[in-house]
């Protein structure tokens, strides 16, 4: 049964991912209108480097797919791990009306590293 529940949530968090990541490509979810101007400005500095958020929606789309699946999950919690990191900044920092949801999400995140910690274990203890 714990298996089957990590396995739904992970599958939503790496669609979640996935759909970020895409968004970033095609622009096909709005903008809010009541963004905060520092958010705003925050956002068009990223825009300005070329290959800024490209790089990040990638990293989004190979990490959430890595997610789902289960052979994979250890290695995508670690490559979505520097981009949580980002949205927790972001949501703590700029615009805290999403910190909510980062919580769940770091936190989801965090439990799937803390579960495969031994995976971990040969890159620290050669």
């Amino acid at each position: 049964m714990k298996q089957k529940i990590i396995t739904v949530i992970s599958v939503v968090f790496g669609l979640m991912f996935i759909n970020a990541g895409l968004n970033k490509f095609f622009n096909y979810m709005p903008v809010p209108e009541d963004l905060p101007e520092s958010l705003m400005q925050m956002m068009e500095a990223f825009m300005s480097v070329g290959w800024l958020l490209p790089l990040v929606a990638l990293v989004e789309i190979v990490g959430g797919l890595l997610f789902i699946f289960t052979k994979t999950r250890a290695l995508g919690a670690i490559v979505i791990l520097p981009v949580m990191v980002g949205i927790l900044l972001t949501n703590t920092i700029t615009h805290t009306s999403g910190l909510p949801i980062a919580l769940v999400f770091a936190a989801i995140n965090f439990y799937i590293i803390v579960e495969n910690r031994d995976k971990y274990r040969p890159m620290i203890h050669p």
